[in-house]
């Protein structure tokens, strides 16, 4: 008996969970076979095709999920995924369609079928009756490129419209001034020609037409439908008198920006297939168009035919890479990030530099610390393929004068440091402003604004420079809600200001600027729930601020929601992906369930000059003029103009879907525009609100661009 109890024990632990019998699945074959076709439709585009996660999206099938939801039952999964799910739009699938997700999200997991279908309403252990270990024809299956897929990654038809790609209209523009280091510096003021407008990354037009005294006569006058399906985030670029626009499935198109008319369109592709594959900008250097695209590529286009001169890779798309940030040029090189850093590899991200004439790159800066490496002592010791994270996901600012590009970091990956195993360190070069030589990449100097971050609070947004005297500063807020002030010749912390309800750090050292963490996020393990304001919506999030210089106000898109958040086990292994956090939302206390808050900061000061909250959050960058009028658009489809000194409304309008992207303003033949975008797919700042707003409704569809201009007479 003993001889055989030791070769038991023996081969339970050589055959690990899978010696242990499951007990049969309370679902059945058919259930999920149908619920496959179904994942691929409404739940691939974020968790991707073999279920392994990206982004914010947890992984559904392997060891981290079965670490996750191994001790909960079925119903709660049935549950959690009807009430919240396609995310931002929970509730909108029928029952069934729900159930046969859920069903091929277990038999994923190595769970059994069995006669009886899956009601929802079982409550049966998960890992009595799953293991995390899928069936290899699924797999295989998983894996398989769909049609007008790419690299495994299936698109379903119901999500990207059928269509041809490549220059799908053909055109030449009359004329076209090539872009040069000193337009860039000194742009015309008719022109938007980059992300936030200036290299300071102010998103302030100096056009004075339109003022506080006739805002109120603003009409529409043209619009333009722009793709559907995927995200759309998109900064217009306008470069005398032509609109460069930039739309899902990495087209570009070429626009008169007086009257809306379509001069050329080039739809590189390919098709989105997540949740999360906004182009934030495009941008402009000579007689070329860069353009960075999701699926981790950079294009240069003929600005005056939309040809594609010369394309490069910057990361391998199939691995999961993409580029969502934009790009800046600077020198006659363009500099981009990379995204979906968020898996266990040998390889980290970076930004990079690559020569606009030929796509040859330039140089690379890793933005994750290895061993042996100065910062690599700030991992507690882990390998360096478990040393992940740190995106660049917002296109820099640059300094002329000082020769310097200014970029924000992601956190570190997984999210808590409990997943990560992390500890206490700063995880560099993770929640950082970093500055870098433009030309040779070099690292100028580093601050880490959140040493050791826990709960997917990112400093990752705009860098903005500001002089105030002599002083030379450098401006960011993030998702945790504060706002930073540093000397951006030194990286010296100068000051700081919190904008929203937080309680995430218990003091900021008023000399360093470094935060000290509560006591139970310092402690937190495994499975500990613990709270987060604000949440991983922010705080602040992409919708960029506005700097207007005359005020020398800061004008800031807040979000006031906060979390539950529980770390999750996370395998230390190669390919093993995901964030390893569950999330529970509730309301920001004092807040009156108000989602959206508008700010302004005086930035000599750091003192709030005026603040106005409402329930849907703003979904747009703002954008501020000369004219003493500030913009922005909202979840709930409006926008509105108000005046900058004061937050006053002076006018409003509704959009046919959420006002989403960033405004801007432009000038052809002496007339002032103002270009708003209506978009789906913002992440964070739309997943959460449809969530804690239900009553709040707007269509799945309606990306488009709307001009407003003053009456001619």
């Amino acid at each position: 008996m003993k001889k055989l109890l030791g070769l038991s024990v023996l081969a339970a632990a050589l055959l690990g969970a899978s010696a242990v019998a499951l007990e049969q699945g309370p679902f059945t074959a058919d259930q999920w076979r149908a619920g496959r076709a179904l994942y691929v439709a409404d739940c691939a585009s974020c968790h991707g095709p073999e279920l392994k996660g990206a982004g914010e999206a947890p992984p559904l099938a392997g060891s981290t999920f079965i670490a996750a939801w191994g001790n909960r039952s079925t119903d709660e999964l049935y549950n959690l995924v009807k009430t919240s799910m396609p995310y931002g739009n929970g509730n909108s699938l029928d029952a069934d369609t729900y159930r046969k997700i859920v069903a091929y999200v277990l038999a994923a997991n190595g769970a059994q079928p069995g006669a009886k279908p899956f009601s929802g309403s079982e409550a049966i252990k998960i890992a009595t009756i799953a293991d995390g270990k899928t069936p290899a024809a699924m797999a295989a299956e998983a894996r398989a490129p769909a049609r007008g897929g790419e690299g495994g990654a299936p698109r379903p038809a119901s999500f990207y419209p059928q269509t041809r790609f490549g220059q799908t209209v053909t055109g030449t523009l009359k004329s076209y001034d090539p872009v040069t280091d000193v337009m860039l510096a000194h742009p015309k003021d008719g022109d938007w020609l980059m992300y936030r407008r200036n290299y300071q990354g102010w998103s302030h037009s100096p056009l004075s037409q339109i003022t506080a005294s006739n805002a109120k006569n603003l009409e529409l006058v043209w619009s333009w439908a722009m793709n559907d399906g995927g995200a759309a985030q998109v900064t217009p670029i306008v470069h005398d008198g032509i609109m460069f626009l930039s739309n899902t499935a990495n087209t570009v198109q070429a626009l008169d920006a007086k009257t809306g008319e379509l001069i050329w369109e080039n739809r590189i592709g390919p098709a989105p297939t997540r949740a999360y594959g906004a182009t934030r900008s495009l941008a402009l250097y000579g007689d070329k168009i860069l353009v960075p695209t999701t699926d981790a590529k950079l294009y240069a286009l003929d600005a005056r035919t939309g040809a594609i001169v010369w394309q490069t890779v910057i990361e391998d798309a199939k691995e999961g890479y993409s580029n969502t940030g934009g790009a800046i040029t600077i020198h006659g090189k363009v500099l981009v990030g990379l995204t979906y850093c968020n898996r266990y590899e040998t390889k980290h991200c970076f930004i990079s530099a690559y020569d606009v004439n030929t796509g040859k790159v330039a140089w690379r800066f890793k933005t994750i610390a290895l061993k042996g490496e100065p910062g690599g002592d700030t991992w507690n010791n882990l390998p360096d393929e478990f040393r992940q994270g740190a995106e660049t996901w917002i296109a820099g600012t640059y300094d002329p004068v000082l020769n310097t590009t200014y970029w924000g970091t992601a956190q570190s990956k997984p999210w808590t440091r409990a997943s990560r195993a992390s500890g206490a360190g700063a995880t560099l070069y993770a929640n950082s402003t970093l500055a870098l030589d433009p030309d040779s990449g070099k690292l100028k100097w580093y601050y880490s604004h959140a040493p050791g971050e826990n709960f997917d609070l990112d400093e990752v947004f705009e860098r903005v420079l500001v002089d105030h005297g002599s002083s030379k500063d450098v401006l960011t807020i993030g998702k945790v809600g504060i706002l930073w002030k540093l000397n951006r010749v030194t990286g010296q912390y100068e000051d700081s200001a919190q904008t929203v309800f937080q309680n995430v750090f218990d003091k900021i050292d008023p000399k360093t600027g470094i935060p000290t963490y509560r006591k139970d996020v310092q402690d937190a393990k495994v499975g500990d729930w613990i709270s987060s304001c604000p949440g991983p919506a922010g705080g602040h999030d992409w919708p960029a601020t506005s700097y207007d210089p005359k005020s020398d106000l800061m004008i800031i898109p807040l979000h006031q929601s906060c979390v539950l958040m529980r770390a999750e086990p996370m395998e230390k292994k190669i390919g093993v992906g995901g964030d390893a956090g569950s999330q529970k939302l509730f309301e920001m206390p004092g807040t009156d369930g108000n989602l959206g808050r508008l700010a302004a900061y005086n930035t000599t000061t750091m003192k709030a000059l005026w603040s106005f909250q409402q329930k849907a959050p703003f979904l747009t960058g703002v954008l501020t003029t000369d004219g003493g009028v500030g913009f922005v658009g909202d979840f709930d489809r409006r926008v509105r103009a108000f005046e900058t000194l004061t937050g006053r409304t002076l006018w409003q309008t509704r959009l046919p879907t959420s006002a989403q992207g960033h405004i801007v303003s432009y000038a052809v033949d002496g007339k002032q525009y103002i270009a708003i975008e209506s978009g789906l797919g913002g992440g964070s700042p739309v997943g959460k609100p449809t969530t804690l707003l239900p009553d709040i409704h707007h269509p799945n569809n309606g990306n488009a661009i709307f001009v407003f201009a003053l009456p001619d007479n």
